[in-house]
């Protein structure tokens, strides 16, 4: 078997998301990117069904979210959430 298959064997559930960050701008200014953290992973488990501590997010991901720094995360961002048979979802920036 060839590694693309091994890998589409333990795939359960693929999806592509849009997360609005509302809520945001209800949290100080300086806990902001913070709480886009803590919105999107609610989401995740919410919408995939999974555990908090089972919720894995990408450096690239992470690095979109603090590229404006702490007080100006994105409004809403596109997301690629994985589930593998395990349980363990993904969540990867959507090109």
């Amino acid at each position: 078997m060839s590694d693309e298959e091994i890998l589409d064997e333990e795939i359960e559930k693929e999806e592509l998301y849009t997360i609005p960050f509302r809520d945001v701008k209800h949290a100080p200014r300086h806990k902001r990117t913070v709480r886009a953290i803590k919105i999107l992973k609610h989401y995740i488990e919410r919408h995939m069904k999974v555990n908090p501590i089972d919720i894995r997010i990408d450096p690239e991901l992470n690095e979109e979210l603090w590229k404006r720094g702490i007080e100006k995360p994105p409004r809403k961002i596109r997301v690629r959430a994985v589930k593998d048979t395990e349980g363990i979802c993904e969540v990867y920036l959507a090109k």
